[in-house]
């Protein structure tokens, strides 16, 4: 199972394609703030603006997917994933 399995799989399994089109990203914009989202759970601050910051897309849009993947408590899912894959 891919990294990117794993992480979907947390979060409630959704289809990247669908929450693509619905924030305006493109699949590949999804899995690039996914991953940075998780990342950035474990940081100090605001974890949407360290994901905009890091990946240099829009906050609102990031804000977007957030939401559309389960919000704040997501995070703590995919920082768990992550960590238990060793990233």
């Amino acid at each position: 199972m891919g990294i990117l399995d794993s992480i979907t799989g947390a979060a409630g399994g959704f289809d990247i394609n669908e929450l693509a089109t619905r924030v305006g990203f493109t699949p590949e914009q999804v899995q690039q703030v996914i991953a940075a989202l998780g990342q950035q759970q474990a940081q100090p601050g605001d974890t949407a603006e360290g994901t905009a910051n890091q990946t240099g897309l829009p906050l609102d849009k990031i804000q977007a997917l957030l939401a559309q993947i389960g919000g704040e408590g997501a995070l703590g899912k995919l920082g768990g994933v992550l960590g238990g894959l060793g990233r």
